[in-house]
Formats: structure tokens, C-alpha cells, sequence
């Protein structure tokens, strides 16, 4: 495969899935987990590997970097908000990072998992780019920390829905920031 076709592979897989998702509105065919499933089988069945693959795939993970810092934008028209609840939603963010980064070394160690894998564990409730960058500092893998990122960010979009039911969160400011740092 070269590097040309994973990128056309990449993009025609995304927007396929987002077709069926827009279809079929079921939490397990979002995008990002059928996309990545999809993409997992073709290079099973293609016999291609990972570093092949990212050949081209590397252009999209370089256009994310871009994308989070335009993140800025729309925090930047809600600052009012931001500033509004800035305690509950600091206060929430510092229990939640510190509960993620815990759990995830407490699980990596109980599971008897080598450093790098730790490692590769730690950042994933960060963004995509972010986590990667984080995981290359302290002796992770970043591919691999892609993988925790993305199973994380599943995790939320499965579980937080049904957490805020249990949890009977009526806010609007609660609900985001349940979902934000449960993904």
C-alpha cells in the first residue's frame, strides 16, 4: 500500500462510516470506532503493515495538531461561560485528571504491563497529538498511546451517556464535563 492509498483509504473509510452513522444512529458505529475497526481489517486482509500504512496516514495525525489548537476558537466564544463556572469546572477537570492518570497507572501496574506500556497509558485522556507528544517525552509509545487515546475516547462516548442517567446530571456544564473527561 503506498502512501497515497492509505491516506485515500483513511478518508474514503471515514466517510463511509460517517454515512452509516448518520444512517444508523447507534453509539457503536460512530465514526471513530467503526473507521478505526474498518481500517484494522483492511490492513489484516491487505497484509499491510502499521508503518506502511502510516506512510500516508502520518499526514492526517500532522493535521490534528492544527485542528486542536483551533479548539481555541470555540472556548474563546464561551469564555463567558468558562468564567461563569470556572471553579466547578476546575475543580471537576483536577479530580477527574488525577482519577484518569491513577486508574490508568494503578490498572497498567496491576496488570503487570512493562514501563513503556505504562507509559504509553499515562497520557491518554488528552487529545490525540497531545497525548503522543506526551507519551514520546517520558518513554512511551506514541503509536500506541493513539490506540489508549481513541479506546478512551469510545469508552466515554459508550459509557458517559448512561453514566449521566445513573447519575441523574441535569446540567448542561455538568453533562460536558462528565463526557470531556470521560473521553
Amino acid at each position: 500500500m503506498t502512501a497515497m492509498l492509505a491516506l485515500l483509504v483513511t478518508v474514503a473509510v471515514y466517510i463511509l462510516s460517517k454515512w452509516v452513522y448518520r444512517r444508523i444512529h447507534v453509539v457503536m458505529l460512530s465514526p471513530v470506532l467503526s473507521g478505526f475497526l474498518m481500517v484494522v481489517l483492511i490492513l489484516l486482509v491487505t497484509h499491510t503493515s502499521y508503518p506502511t500504512y502510516m506512510s500516508g496516514g502520518k499526514y492526517l495525525t500532522e493535521a490534528l495538531q492544527p485542528a486542536t489548537v483551533a479548539f481555541a476558537i470555540p472556548l474563546y466564544r464561551n469564555f463567558h461561560i468558562l468564567k461563569k463556572y470556572a471553579l466547578s469546572i476546575l475543580l471537576s477537570l483536577t479530580a477527574g485528571s488525577i482519577t484518569a492518570i491513577l486508574t490508568s497507572i494503578w490498572l497498567a501496574k496491576w496488570l503487570n504491563l512493562g514501563v513503556p506500556i505504562v507509559r504509553s497509558i499515562e497520557p491518554r485522556s488528552v487529545t490525540t497529538p497531545i497525548a503522543m507528544e506526551i507519551s514520546h517525552s517520558i518513554g512511551g509509545i506514541p503509536v500506541l498511546t493513539a490506540v489508549f487515546v481513541i479506546f478512551t475516547g469510545i469508552t466515554g462516548l459508550v459509557v458517559g451517556p448512561a453514566l449521566i442517567r445513573l447519575l441523574r446530571v441535569r446540567s448542561s456544564i455538568g453533562k460536558g464535563t462528565l463526557m470531556g473527561m470521560g473521553a
